[in-house]
């Protein structure tokens, strides 16, 4: 996300001098490819590269100039997740940066319970099933950061949690019945929270919107924080970012929201399904 604001103030910043990315990188001995992905947020700048482009878009405020250095700074500075760049791609830990600074994350699971409410046994049960031959040493591993991503559910300052999840779900017994009847209590156990909200979107709605298709939309704090889409595959994920496709995908969240079930009978259904 620092980052992200980073490249946004420094897009701004080119613009308001009508300088093209080609030119500002050639100042600074960089490709208009660069200049482009230090503006998305895609790659560490260092500070001595931003000072000179401050210095080439004429920045003389003392104060701007402090403050967009000290976020050069912060951008470089690692998360907590880089302790597990061994068993991290690199398309998940980014996925992993920016739900850290998410204040929403609303999100459609079509297949597995959302990482963010998975119980440990359940959460090595998947991994093992999507990927059968990692050892038990890595299992154990990716496990401990899927639980680590959970804290912050029960920090001072959490995020606001949406889920709606398919009946599909809450049926597989992923690990076997024992595992999953220990997922459906924890699942009951988290609607209390008053920052988590869970619907069961039942099999009995037919088709809808977002057949198949799983997904994740981002909000944060900063009104100047572009939302963000994330869809993830086997190998890789897409990151979506153009208004045109957070609206429409915000759009399928709220068609989801209104077919599946209420929060309280969705778990009246997975409490049926626990005793079940």
């Amino acid at each position: 996300m620092r980052g992200r604001r980073l490249g946004a103030e420094l897009r701004r910043l080119r613009e308001a001098v009508g300088m093209t990315a080609e030119e500002a990188g050639q100042a600074i001995q960089a490709s208009e490819a660069k200049i482009s992905r230090i503006e998305n947020g895609r790659v560490a700048v260092r500070q001595v590269d931003v000072s000179g482009l401050l210095d080439l878009y004429e920045v003389q405020d003392a104060d701007l100039r402090d403050a967009v250095l000290a976020l050069a700074k912060e951008s470089r500075r690692q998360g907590w997740w880089r302790g597990f760049s061994d068993i991290v791609p690199r398309w998940l830990e980014v996925y992993i940066g920016l739900e850290a600074d998410a204040s929403s994350i609303n999100t459609y699971q079509c297949a597995l319970v959302e990482g963010l409410l998975q119980t440990p046994d359940y959460a090595a049960a998947v991994i093992r099933s999507i990927l059968p031959e990692t050892p038990d040493e890595v299992v154990a591993r990716r496990v401990a950061l899927r639980m680590s991503r959970q804290e912050r559910l029960r920090s001072d300052r959490p995020p606001r949690l949406w889920v709606v999840l398919d009946e599909a779900v809450v049926r597989r017994p992923i690990g076997g019945k024992e595992i999953l009847g220990a997922q459906l209590r924890h699942l009951l156990d988290s609607m209390a929270r008053p920052n988590i909200t869970i619907q069961v979107l039942p099999f009995a709605v037919g088709g809808h919107a977002a057949l198949g298709t799983s997904f994740t939309h981002l909000g944060f704090p900063d009104a100047n924080d572009p939302e963000v889409v994330y869809v993830e595959a086997l190998t890789g994920s897409l990151y979506l970012e153009k208004a045109d496709e957070i609206r429409q995908y915000r759009e399928k969240l709220d068609h989801l929201r209104a077919l599946a079930l209420d929060p309280a009978a969705s778990a009246e259904m997975i409490a049926i399904l626990l005793r079940e």
